[in-house]
Parts: C-alpha cells; structure tokens; sequence
C-alpha cells in the first residue's frame, strides 16, 4: 500500500473546510482529464458539512455525477438515510445524483442493477472511517468483507439495519480517496488504516489516498 498524505487540521470545522477543497479540486481536475466526473461519497456528519461548502464552489456541474459509497435500507426522506442529506446539501446546485436504491423489493437485484451503472473506475471516491474500523460499510465480520465478485453487495444487519456497499474492488479501482477523518474514538482505527492494517476494513481497501484528519482523530 502506498502511504497516504495525511493532512492534520486544528478540528471538525477544519475537515470539512479542506475537504471541501480538495473535493473541488479533484473533481475539476478529473473533469479537466478525461472530460467528465464520477464521484462515489459516504454519508456521516463531517461529509455533510464538507457537502454544504462544496455546494457553493463553482464547478462544472453538468459533467459531474454522484454515485453513493453506502446507504441503509430505509424509507425515502428516512433521517438514517444517507441520500436524505446528500440531496439537502447539493439542494441549490443542480447536481446530478444517482443514488442507491434501497427501497426496491428485491434488494440483491436493484445491488446488481445498480452495479451495472457505475463506471468502471470512479474518478473519485470519498471514504470515512467508524471507531470499529469499518468504512464504506465494510463492517468487521461482515460476509460482506470477502465478496470480491461484485461491486455492489448487501450486509448483515448493523445497527438495526441493512445496508447497500460498494465492495473493495469497487473501492480500490478509483483513481484518487479522499478521506474525511474527525473524532477522538477513531484514533486507533486511523492508526491502522495509516499502515494499511488488514485487521481493520478501512485497512483493505488498498489504496489510502489523502487523509484529513483533525488532531484529536490523529494517532500522531
């Protein structure tokens, strides 16, 4: 694994702030690229806030499309759900958003369609880690870890639900990660994804990318 550019900041504000950023600077440089963008992001509070100030850059929205990391299995407009808030923030812009569709009857089918419209490799992913390590929703003991045949799969209940993931051959073929790391409990996770420790998920994913983290998540 190829050590990643860990960027520590003073706080969560902080995180979101320069994630923001280099959010905006990946996409445009991978629309400058190969003409257009695939993005695939995570849910959580610190996104939320790197979403709200990613909204008001100037990009070039119509060659950019959002594709979902993860989502829980639950109702549209659920507070759980990860497109509630996604599609809140980018509310103002006119973002294209493709979201996971957790709510269709036969949920291995819709994993499979929705497998079919990503791209082959994401220009940009933007991953978060949990105090067990987990990312995306590669949860720790999860069948879900060791499915290397699909790029879209569906988890065991955790925390009182379901969820709908990318998988890591999903995750490790995009071009560039962008980590938004904040909060004291995930010391020791960040610690491992750092080394890329297989002990942990997030350690699994193969390529680290950029990690901003603020110094109360820092193991350094």
């Amino acid at each position: 694994m190829t050590a990643p550019d860990v960027r520590v900041v003073a706080d969560p504000d902080a995180v979101a702030r320069e994630g923001a950023a280099l959010l905006a600077e990946a996409l445009r440089d991978a629309v400058a690229a190969r003409g257009s963008c695939t993005i695939a992001v995570s849910g959580g509070g610190t996104p939320r806030k790197a979403f709200a100030r990613l909204a008001v850059e100037d990009l070039p929205w119509d060659a950019i499309t959002f594709f979902q990391v993860d989502e829980r299995v639950a109702p549209d407009g659920d507070d759980d759900r990860n497109l509630t808030h996604l599609e809140a923030a980018f509310a103002s812009v006119p973002a294209r958003i493709d979201p996971m569709p957790v709510t269709d009857p036969d949920l291995d089918a819709a994993a499979a369609a929705y497998e079919a419209r990503l791209p082959e490799r994401f220009d940009v992913i933007h991953l978060g880690i949990g105090p067990d390590g987990h990312t995306a929703s590669l949860i720790p003991g999860d069948p879900v870890l060791e499915v290397v045949d699909r790029r879209v799969a569906l988890t065991s209940v955790y925390n009182g639900r379901r969820r709908m993931t990318l998988t890591y051959p999903a995750l490790s073929a995009a071009y560039r990660h962008i980590w938004l790391i904040a909060g004291a409990d995930k010391r020791d996770a960040l610690a491992k994804l750092r080394v890329g420790d297989p002990s942990v998920p997030a350690g699994r994913v193969g390529h680290a990318g950029t990690l901003i983290v603020c110094d109360a998540a820092s193991a350094s």
